[in-house]
């Protein structure tokens, strides 16, 4: 057994496809499924079920995956050790935004980052937290800036970087916009403009209004902030918003209007993978992060 086979055999259990699992090795498919084959007969067991549809992992292949997991982190935490030695200061980092935060919070950031290593190259991948911590957990993502911590305290290391209050965002014609604050009993029967339920923002804003007594009236939901303005500039419903996101809006015909209570935040953080080893290049990117936000929170009891 090599590490190839243990990485072929892990991409497999991701697609769950051999063709699909060649095409991203690179490789042929009759000698991808002989790779796996000649797997199974070294260890003496059935990784795979073979369905007339699907391809499924048996007992075995589920606890060989497990193991095979930490085989593959362990090897990629060797070579890319071995890597920073060799080559200080060039790389990259893969970084998960919320596309309904964007640049808003983050430019300064990589901005400031980017001044300094400008050999490290950074790719953005917007997509909603709940993909991101996905994402940072299965290694795909070195770092993921994420909404509303905490997180799972076992499987990341996460440090804060602020809480930004939502607001009401009305049509200037709304009645409601009359209003210099409002409660979340106020707009049980309006229309609203939410984010996609792959955001954490989605679950905490349905949460706010079920402490009310009422299920909000979702007419549309988006991971687009231009999108949900212009929805509302149209007078179809209302949004939720960071106050720093309204901050960036202009329009005069859109209202933002603070809660009173309950007050629902935008707490966003960052978080990477706890236990594994982190390349210069993202090491210097968390370190300046925590000179803007708080000490790195480790140690959190509670989970999301």
């Amino acid at each position: 057994m090599d590490i190839r086979q243990i990485q072929y055999f892990a991409e497999v259990a991701r697609q769950l496809n051999f063709t699909r699992a060649a095409s991203i090795l690179h490789i042929s498919q009759p000698s991808l499924s002989k790779t796996m084959k000649n797997l199974e007969d070294e260890l003496g067991v059935t990784l795979f079920y073979r369905g007339i549809k699907r391809l499924e992992l048996t007992d075995a292949g589920q606890a060989f995956l497990v193991n095979a997991k930490n085989v593959l982190d362990a090897f990629e935490n060797l070579t890319t050790e071995l890597n920073d030695v060799i080559d200080l200061k060039r790389g990259e980092i893969k970084i998960g935004i919320p596309p309904i935060i964007g640049a808003v919070f983050f430019s300064k950031l990589i901005s400031r980052y980017k001044e300094a290593y400008p050999s490290i190259n950074i790719l953005l991948t917007e997509v909603g937290t709940n993909k991101i911590k996905t994402g940072v957990s299965e290694g795909e993502l070195d770092i993921g800036l994420i909404c509303n911590l905490p997180v799972q305290k076992e499987n990341f290391e996460t440090i804060q970087l602020l809480k930004d209050p939502l607001m009401l965002i009305v049509h200037k014609d709304n009645p409601l916009a009359r209003n210099k604050t409002i409660e979340f009993s106020d707009i049980e029967n309006e229309p609203f403009i939410l984010y996609r339920n792959d955001f954490s923002l989605h679950d905490k804003i349905i949460q706010a209004c079920d402490k009310q007594g009422f299920y909000p009236n979702v007419v549309c939901e988006s991971s687009q902030k231009d999108f949900m303005v212009e929805m509302v500039e149209a007078k179809l419903g209302i949004a939720l918003l960071p106050s720093k996101i309204y901050e960036r809006i202009n329009n005069e015909q859109i209202i933002a209007i603070p809660f009173n209570k309950p007050v629902v935040n935008l707490e966003l953080g960052m978080i990477w993978k706890k236990n594994k080893y982190q390349p210069f290049a993202v090491r210097q990117f968390i370190e300046m992060s925590g000179t803007e936000g708080q000490a790195p929170l480790s140690q959190q009891d509670t989970a999301d």
